[in-house]
């Protein structure tokens, strides 16, 4: 017996336009969800940065605190303004620094300087923390 064999249609495998034009949408809603909750995280990451400069010039000017008796001693070698250390925010010292308080301030900069949920932070001599934008709680920023 032979074989008989019956024309048939063969079918072009590929992708329709259709199909790719989901696939597209599919992935434009993703991306409208997933870039903006990057950019937040992004951000906050780079909030530690400022937080951490802070700190650190807090904790430079509790040791001339130590040493001198006093925060704005001649012999204290903090200087302000200057830059965190990965310049995403200036420091600067909010009014003056007095012998027995400060109040610090990190300013956004440059490529934070889109951060306007917390905005400036600020931290005192007495460990207060806080931030430009009080409709921020403190926490989130810190």
């Amino acid at each position: 017996m032979h074989a008989s064999f019956s024309p048939r249609r063969h079918r072009v495998q590929g992708v329709t336009l259709i199909e790719l034009m989901v696939g597209i949408v599919i992935v434009a809603i993703l991306s409208s969800i997933a870039y903006p909750m990057y950019s937040e995280q992004v951000q906050k990451a780079r909030r530690t940065d400022g937080k951490n400069a802070l700190m650190d010039t807090a904790q430079r000017l509790e040791r001339c605190y130590t040493r001198f008796g006093r925060y704005d001693a001649p012999n204290c070698n903090v200087v302000l303004p200057m830059n965190s250390p990965e310049a995403f925010y200036a420091l600067s010292a909010v009014g003056a620094i007095t012998p027995a308080s400060f109040t610090l301030a990190a300013t956004p900069q440059n490529a934070q300087v889109t951060d306007t949920k917390c905005g400036v932070l600020r931290l005192t001599n007495r460990g207060q923390q806080g931030s430009q934008n009080m409709a921020t709680d403190a926490n989130n920023c810190w």
